[in-house]
């Protein structure tokens, strides 16, 4: 397949280049990335100024790569719109550095670049890996993705169809398996820490804590007991099942 890479993490980032490195034997793969983290950004993208596009050379790798100074979502925007001639087959976004589950899909660079690739018809797959104190390693996520890939192509995966993976920090041995399922909620506890710049002006930069709530069949639940979650998505934030009941209020 002619695969799209791009993340969140900026092109430098060893997930992309780990995730490169295994589907370069395989496929043809393109890489149009950041050119700096971009972490949490969501589905924004950049309107007030031009974005700077450098071809670029990542040492260990065949695939052709460019950066660009701006969102992951403009990454896939001008790679589909400039930078990549001919067919898209799927854009995978990631590894990601830590886990994408439940309603954290919302805030994610990572996935809102693989829906970018779902709203322009291509299917795409948003993949993150788990880290704990600073352990950082995606042999184990690149293999998985290669899996999923085969999986897709092997039942025809619709054009509208963005699959978001979750890989748990275990040894491979250890990992029970796929599981296919809804994602679950997050709820932070925000505290907002208050402090004096350099120019005296008032800061407040954010912490807190989280609680995942482990509803049956979500990603949170199955992903602590040790699976590989799979969770279809698409952009379309209809409520369907409150919508003929909304009409009625008109």
């Amino acid at each position: 397949m002619r695969l799209l890479l791009t993340n969140d993490d900026g092109i430098n980032a060893k997930g992309i280049y780990v995730l490169a490195k295994e589907l370069e034997k395989n496929h043809e793969v393109i890489i149009v990335a950041p050119a700096k983290e971009q972490s949490a950004c969501g589905h924004s993208i950049t309107l007030t100024r031009p974005l700077i596009v450098r071809k670029t050379k990542v040492e260990g790798l065949n695939s052709e790569a460019f950066s660009v100074d701006g969102t992951p979502a403009d990454c896939v925007k001008i790679a589909i719109n400039k930078l990549v001639v001919g067919k898209i087959d799927m854009v995978v976004s990631g590894i990601n550095r830590g886990f994408n589950l439940g309603t954290d899909v919302l805030y994610s660079g990572t996935v809102s670049a693989a829906i970018e690739a779902c709203i322009y018809k291509i299917p795409a797959i948003a993949v993150s890996m788990e880290i704990k104190e600073n352990i950082e390693t995606y042999d184990i996520a690149a293999k998985y993705v290669s899996k999923i890939l085969l999986k897709a192509k092997q039942n025809n995966i619709k054009s509208n169809i963005v699959l978001n993976v979750n890989i748990p920090l275990l040894k491979e041995n250890k990992i029970k398996g796929i599981k296919v399922c809804k994602i679950g909620t997050r709820l932070y506890n925000n505290d907002y820490i208050k402090s004096i710049g350099e120019n005296n002006e008032t800061q407040y930069e954010i912490k807190g804590k989280v609680k995942d709530i482990h509803e049956e069949d979500a990603d949170t639940k199955y992903f602590k007991e040790g699976y590989v979650t799979v969770t279809p998505l698409h952009y379309d934030l209809t409520n369907f099942n409150i919508l003929e009941d909304v009409s009625k209020w008109f």
